[in-house]
């Protein structure tokens, strides 16, 4: 992982276990994983819109909103990057390099 999602990750366990209170992670965090889910759902059309529709810069800018949003999401759900790279890997040695849904 590179040093700017390890700190993000960093960042949002730390919000989790130690709140703030003008913290965007910690208002998500606390309203619980339909609203994190809610929020995962609005910035993946804003992907699918920006990759469609919109400028390369406009696409990275909404992939990181929900990069970040996935990353809540882990969090809230006591998961870890490192587990979504472990099936990654998995998937990778097994020469399964796209999702079972979609390897049809």
């Amino acid at each position: 992982m590179s040093e700017t999602i390890d700190a993000l990750v960093a960042t949002i366990e730390d919000r989790k276990i130690h709140p703030q209170e003008h913290s965007y992670t910690c208002k998500l965090l606390a309203a619980g994983a339909a609203e994190i889910l809610r929020k995962v759902g609005e910035e993946a059309a804003e992907v699918v819109v920006a990759g469609a529709l919109e400028s390369r810069e406009r696409l990275v800018c909404e992939t990181a909103d929900l990069f970040y949003h996935l990353l809540v999401m882990l969090a809230a759900k006591d998961l870890a990057w490192a587990d979504v790279e472990a099936e990654l890997r998995r998937r990778f040695k097994q020469g399964r390099h796209m999702p079972p849904t979609a390897a049809k």
